[in-house]
């Protein structure tokens, strides 16, 4: 038990968690919508299972695991697209938009 604690920490959060948040920035970078993070999670939280499968001798079909993984990719790569949205928001339209919050944008207070 100990060394799939590990393995989830190691492997899904710090390794495909970090690549999933380049994910989300990558999508928002390129004026992707929201929806397109979906489908990426789905391959990543995979791609990450037979990983796990591969490097750690843990079960490839197993489905909670992968439910667990396709969150977690799903969390991190929201929070990049999300960050990423904001700064272009805030940097492209200075004259509309300010930045309220890590996670937010508001309109310009006296814009029409």
């Amino acid at each position: 038990m100990g060394e799939s604690i590990l393995v989830f920490l190691g492997l899904t959060v710090v390794l495909v968690g970090g690549c999933a948040f380049l994910m989300g920035q990558a999508i928002a970078g390129t004026w992707r919508p929201y929806w397109q993070i979906l489908p990426y999670s789905l391959i990543m939280a995979a791609a990450n299972r037979f990983l796990a499968f591969s490097l750690f001798k843990e079960q490839l079909l197993a489905i909670v695991p992968y439910l667990i993984s396709i969150f977690v990719v799903w969390a991190f790569a929201t929070f990049g697209f999300r960050l990423t949205r904001v700064d272009q928001m805030v940097h492209q339209y200075p004259w509309l938009y300010e930045r309220s919050g890590l996670l937010g944008w508001r309109e310009k207070q006296g814009t029409p």
